[in-house]
């Protein structure tokens, strides 16, 4: 089978590394994949948006199913080409991945179908005197959000009114999110622990993976700016099985009723990012793909095969039966550039990857990497090219020993100016 894999980060090397644990013989490409996902697939030069290229790509070398891993190639209807030249594709159209590519829109849905979420006004580009007003009314903490794809960092939560009036004018007036922070949405700040509910849909039927905790924040002890995350874990204790029934009858099944009914069959990843409240789960947002860097702990954990998985959620033919997850738990700590989120030097030898990799229960996935043209030289040749740089994942008996094993493996690279949180999987291990 020929697999054509779409990304180029730290979550698309573990889709492709998911991949080659298939069982048969498979030729995977990756585009434009990284220096790390070279190991399992022939890298090809194109990038994650140029969708024509990918599917001439696509129509010259026979791909069998072709996977998306980040959003914009979604939103942008990839999925909705191929499908138009008869090509096999996981991910939803256009229409569908709306719920991650519009907050405003997937708002609005969430109202229709009474799916819990926090109270919320939407707000235009010529709205800000209105919008400011509306934040001075319901007072701080607030969160505000640019509506479109601002890569992770379009939600900001303020801690004061005049940070939020701040905030609005960056992303209305000076339109710092360009056209994603045309509208934005205003609302309330929930309390509570988050939690990322993953649900592979066909169409029709659906199974649920092994839900994850993911770390926006860039310093420990969640202080400081959003970034893409900064690392996971998986399982969550706190989403218990009794939970998790009321994230599939009260999120999972009326979302994916709702996009049915409007039209919009949802088939893909359904990414639900949860706040679990003192009023039960309610929504923070949708993604249309597996979250980065979860799905570094969630695909490893993962005991079926993905490729079976994958075809089956692609051809509507997902049986709706439980997936099959190994025991234990998995552990992710990202490794990121110094100075990230905001500007960061690129360029830097990393050392120690071969040995950080040496333990069969540790995994390192190359998210922003590059090759320097130096491997012959006594070095691995991979240089930083991202803001975040690599993931490192351990797995494990329990928490605790994937933990042990992520940063044990951690503190054997080293690159310049190199940054990572300490406090990983922190909340996990507290006492229920």
């Amino acid at each position: 089978m020929r697999i054509l894999v779409v990304g180029g980060g730290g979550r698309e090397h573990a889709i492709v590394h998911s991949l080659s644990r298939s069982g048969g013989v498979h030729t995977i490409f990756a585009a434009p994949g990284n220096a790390g996902i070279r190991e399992f697939a022939s890298i090809v030069p194109v990038r994650a948006d140029d969708i024509e290229n990918l599917v001439r790509f696509a129509r010259t070398e026979q791909i069998d199913l072709t996977v998306v891993g980040p959003e914009q190639p979604l939103v942008l209807g990839i999925v909705d080409r191929f499908e138009q030249e008869g090509l096999a594709i996981m991910g939803p159209s256009a229409a569908a991945a709306r719920l991650e590519g519009s907050k405003a829109f997937s708002k609005a849905f969430m109202q229709r179908y009474g799916i819990p979420t926090a109270r919320h006004r939407t707000f235009g580009a010529g709205d800000y005197d209105e919008a400011a007003a509306h934040v001075r009314a319901c007072g701080a903490p607030i969160v505000v959000k640019a509506s479109g794809l601002a890569a992770g960092k379009g939600a900001v939560v303020c801690a004061t009114v005049e940070e939020a009036i701040e905030t609005l004018s960056f992303m209305l007036r000076e339109q710092a999110f360009g056209a994603a922070g045309e509208e934005v949405v205003i609302e309330e700040y929930m309390t509570g622990e988050e939690a990322s509910v993953f649900a592979l849909s066909d169409g029709q039927e659906y199974v649920l993976l092994a839900p994850a905790q993911d770390h926006k924040r860039i310093g420990e002890g969640d202080v400081g700016p959003n970034t893409g995350g900064m690392g996971a874990y998986a399982p969550v204790p706190i989403v218990t099985d009794a939970l998790l029934r009321v994230v599939r009858d009260r999120v999972v099944e009326p979302t994916l009723h709702g996009m049915a009914v409007e039209g919009h069959p949802y088939r893909g990843v359904l990414y639900c990012g949860l706040m679990i409240t003192e009023e039960g789960p309610k929504v923070v947002e949708y993604n249309c793909r597996f979250g980065d860097p979860e799905a570094q702990v969630v695909l490893p954990l993962l005991a079926d095969d993905a490729l079976d998985l994958f075809e089956a959620t692609a051809r509507g033919a997902l049986s709706g039966s439980a997936l099959s997850m190994r025991g234990g738990a998995a552990a992710c700590v990202v490794l990121a550039s110094g100075g990230y989120p905001g500007y960061y030097e690129k360029g830097f030898p990393i050392k120690g990857l071969e040995q950080a990799a040496a333990h069969r229960d540790v995994m390192v996935f190359h998210a922003g990497t590059a090759t320097d043209g130096q491997e012959d030289s006594g070095r691995s040749g991979i240089v930083t090219s991202g803001g975040r740089v690599l993931g490192v994942t351990g797995l494990g008996g329990d928490l605790r020993e994937a933990l042990d094993r992520a940063y044990e493996a951690v503190g054997r690279i080293s690159f310049q100016h190199m940054q990572f949180r300490r406090d990983i999987g922190k909340k996990g291990l507290r006492p229920s």
